[in-house]
Protein backbone atom coordinates (compact mmCIF):
# COMPACT_ATOMS: atom_id res chain seq x y z
CA UNK A 1 0.00 0.00 0.00
CA UNK A 2 1.40 3.67 -1.17
CA UNK A 3 0.52 5.83 1.92
CA UNK A 4 -0.73 9.21 0.89
CA UNK A 5 0.08 12.26 2.61
CA UNK A 6 -1.72 15.43 2.33
CA UNK A 7 0.02 19.14 2.51
CA UNK A 8 -1.75 22.02 3.91
CA UNK A 9 -2.49 23.91 1.12
CA UNK A 10 -3.38 26.99 2.33
CA UNK A 11 -0.20 29.06 2.37
CA UNK A 12 3.72 28.01 1.37
CA UNK A 13 5.88 25.17 -0.37
CA UNK A 14 2.86 22.95 -1.68
CA UNK A 15 4.78 21.84 -5.22
CA UNK A 16 8.06 21.41 -4.01
CA UNK A 17 6.59 19.49 -0.40
CA UNK A 18 4.65 17.30 -3.20
CA UNK A 19 7.55 16.33 -5.30
CA UNK A 20 9.99 15.29 -2.53
CA UNK A 21 6.98 13.51 -0.95
CA UNK A 22 6.50 11.81 -4.39
CA UNK A 23 10.21 10.76 -5.00
CA UNK A 24 10.37 8.70 -2.02
CA UNK A 25 7.66 6.91 -2.82
CA UNK A 26 4.55 8.33 -1.23
CA UNK A 27 1.18 9.78 -3.04
CA UNK A 28 0.74 13.56 -2.06
CA UNK A 29 -2.46 15.46 -2.20
CA UNK A 30 -3.65 19.02 -1.78
CA UNK A 31 -5.58 19.13 1.95
CA UNK A 32 -7.93 22.38 2.23
CA UNK A 33 -11.18 20.89 3.28
CA UNK A 34 -11.96 18.59 6.47
CA UNK A 35 -13.40 15.68 3.75
CA UNK A 36 -9.79 15.97 2.21
CA UNK A 37 -7.85 15.47 5.67
CA UNK A 38 -9.98 12.75 6.63
CA UNK A 39 -8.84 11.08 3.54
CA UNK A 40 -4.77 11.49 4.14
CA UNK A 41 -2.82 8.38 5.64
CA UNK A 42 0.04 11.75 6.79
CA UNK A 43 0.09 15.47 6.72
CA UNK A 44 2.94 18.16 6.32
CA UNK A 45 2.15 21.63 7.65
CA UNK A 46 4.55 23.73 4.79
CA UNK A 47 6.29 26.94 6.08
CA UNK A 48 4.90 30.36 5.73
CA UNK A 49 3.38 32.73 7.65
CA UNK A 50 2.32 31.23 11.29
CA UNK A 51 -0.43 33.78 11.90
CA UNK A 52 -1.64 33.69 8.48
CA UNK A 53 -2.03 29.92 8.33
CA UNK A 54 -3.67 29.06 11.43
CA UNK A 55 -6.49 32.25 10.54
CA UNK A 56 -7.11 30.63 7.27
CA UNK A 57 -7.14 27.22 9.01
CA UNK A 58 -10.03 28.53 10.89
CA UNK A 59 -11.45 29.62 8.41
CA UNK A 60 -11.76 26.36 6.23
CA UNK A 61 -13.12 24.43 9.63
CA UNK A 62 -9.31 22.61 9.45
CA UNK A 63 -8.60 23.46 13.13
CA UNK A 64 -10.32 21.43 15.19
CA UNK A 65 -10.21 18.28 12.85
CA UNK A 66 -6.94 18.67 12.62
CA UNK A 67 -6.15 18.67 16.41
CA UNK A 68 -8.57 15.59 16.62
CA UNK A 69 -6.37 14.07 13.80
CA UNK A 70 -3.25 14.48 15.92
CA UNK A 71 -4.25 13.62 18.69
CA UNK A 72 -6.18 10.60 17.36
CA UNK A 73 -2.45 9.78 15.88
CA UNK A 74 -1.70 10.88 12.39
CA UNK A 75 1.64 11.55 11.59
CA UNK A 76 2.41 15.15 10.88
CA UNK A 77 5.63 17.06 9.13
CA UNK A 78 6.00 20.60 10.13
CA UNK A 79 8.53 22.62 8.49
CA UNK A 80 9.55 26.15 9.46
CA UNK A 81 6.02 27.79 10.52
CA UNK A 82 4.98 23.96 10.46
CA UNK A 83 7.24 23.27 13.42
CA UNK A 84 5.53 26.55 15.17
CA UNK A 85 2.22 25.80 14.61
CA UNK A 86 3.31 21.62 16.00
CA UNK A 87 4.40 23.16 19.00
CA UNK A 88 2.48 23.09 22.32
CA UNK A 89 4.18 26.60 23.73
CA UNK A 90 5.82 29.58 21.64
CA UNK A 91 8.32 31.58 23.63
CA UNK A 92 7.21 35.14 24.53
CA UNK A 93 10.74 36.41 23.73
CA UNK A 94 10.31 35.87 20.07
CA UNK A 95 6.59 37.56 18.27
CA UNK A 96 3.56 36.66 20.17
CA UNK A 97 0.84 34.16 18.85
CA UNK A 98 -2.29 33.12 20.46
CA UNK A 99 -2.81 29.52 19.50
CA UNK A 100 -1.29 26.48 17.56
CA UNK A 101 -2.38 23.56 16.53
CA UNK A 102 -0.18 21.81 19.19
CA UNK A 103 0.95 18.18 19.89
CA UNK A 104 4.79 18.67 20.30
CA UNK A 105 5.97 19.03 23.94
CA UNK A 106 8.23 21.74 22.76
CA UNK A 107 8.21 25.57 23.22
CA UNK A 108 9.99 27.64 19.97
CA UNK A 109 11.15 31.06 19.70
CA UNK A 110 9.52 32.82 16.12
CA UNK A 111 11.96 34.30 13.82
CA UNK A 112 14.20 33.07 16.23
CA UNK A 113 17.21 33.60 13.23
CA UNK A 114 16.12 36.93 12.50
CA UNK A 115 14.83 38.32 9.71
CA UNK A 116 14.15 37.54 5.93
CA UNK A 117 17.73 39.37 5.36
CA UNK A 118 19.07 37.11 8.23
CA UNK A 119 18.46 33.81 6.31
CA UNK A 120 21.40 31.19 5.79
CA UNK A 121 21.54 27.54 4.81
CA UNK A 122 23.68 25.53 6.96
CA UNK A 123 24.76 21.51 6.93
CA UNK A 124 22.76 19.62 10.36
CA UNK A 125 23.25 16.43 10.91
CA UNK A 126 19.63 14.60 11.72
CA UNK A 127 19.14 11.51 13.17
CA UNK A 128 17.33 8.76 11.55
CA UNK A 129 18.57 10.43 8.17
CA UNK A 130 21.25 8.30 6.45
CA UNK A 131 23.85 9.64 4.10
CA UNK A 132 25.24 12.76 5.94
CA UNK A 133 24.53 15.66 7.38
CA UNK A 134 21.37 17.69 5.75
CA UNK A 135 22.01 20.69 3.48
CA UNK A 136 19.69 23.10 5.94
CA UNK A 137 17.82 26.44 4.39
CA UNK A 138 16.67 28.78 7.05
CA UNK A 139 14.43 31.54 6.30
CA UNK A 140 12.84 33.49 9.19
CA UNK A 141 12.95 30.14 11.26
CA UNK A 142 12.25 29.16 14.92
CA UNK A 143 14.14 27.38 16.63
CA UNK A 144 13.57 24.79 19.53
CA UNK A 145 13.73 26.96 23.07
CA UNK A 146 13.09 24.08 25.25
CA UNK A 147 12.02 20.28 24.86
CA UNK A 148 9.25 18.57 26.67
CA UNK A 149 10.45 15.15 28.25
CA UNK A 150 8.39 13.33 25.33
CA UNK A 151 10.15 15.30 22.55
CA UNK A 152 13.64 14.24 21.11
CA UNK A 153 15.93 16.33 19.57
CA UNK A 154 16.96 15.13 16.35
CA UNK A 155 18.82 17.91 15.05
CA UNK A 156 21.17 21.13 16.01
CA UNK A 157 23.20 23.68 14.80
CA UNK A 158 26.76 24.65 14.55
CA UNK A 159 26.17 26.99 17.82
CA UNK A 160 23.62 24.27 19.60
CA UNK A 161 20.28 25.68 18.74
CA UNK A 162 17.58 22.51 18.34
CA UNK A 163 16.07 22.68 14.87
CA UNK A 164 14.89 18.95 14.30
CA UNK A 165 12.95 17.28 16.67
CA UNK A 166 10.05 14.19 16.48
CA UNK A 167 7.61 12.98 19.05
CA UNK A 168 5.98 9.67 18.27
CA UNK A 169 4.30 10.61 15.06
CA UNK A 170 5.14 14.30 14.99
CA UNK A 171 8.27 15.31 12.85
CA UNK A 172 9.32 19.21 12.87
CA UNK A 173 12.39 21.09 11.56
CA UNK A 174 13.00 24.78 10.98
CA UNK A 175 14.70 24.30 7.85
CA UNK A 176 13.09 23.74 4.50
CA UNK A 177 14.79 20.31 3.10
CA UNK A 178 11.90 20.77 -0.12
CA UNK A 179 13.96 23.77 -1.17
CA UNK A 180 17.22 21.69 -2.00
CA UNK A 181 16.58 18.92 -3.61
CA UNK A 182 17.58 16.52 -1.05
CA UNK A 183 14.91 14.64 -0.18
CA UNK A 184 15.95 12.44 2.93
CA UNK A 185 13.76 14.29 5.34
CA UNK A 186 10.87 13.84 3.25
CA UNK A 187 11.33 9.69 2.93
CA UNK A 188 12.09 9.55 6.77
CA UNK A 189 8.76 11.02 7.03
CA UNK A 190 7.26 8.48 4.46
CA UNK A 191 8.95 6.37 6.61
CA UNK A 192 7.00 7.10 9.65
CA UNK A 193 3.41 7.05 7.60
CA UNK A 194 3.83 3.61 6.15
CA UNK A 195 4.73 2.31 9.84
CA UNK A 196 2.06 4.22 10.95
CA UNK A 197 -0.69 2.92 8.29
CA UNK A 198 0.72 -0.96 8.91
Amino acid sequence: MVPTIGIFALQGDVREHARALEAAGCGAVPVRRPAELAAVDGLVLPGGESTTILKLARTFELLDPLRERIADGLPVYGSCAGMILLADRVDSGGSPLAETIGGLDIAVRRNAFGRQVDSFEEDVAVDGVDGGPVRAVFIRAPWVQELGPAARALGTTRAGQVVAVRQGALLATSFHPEMTGDGRVHAYFCRMVTETAR
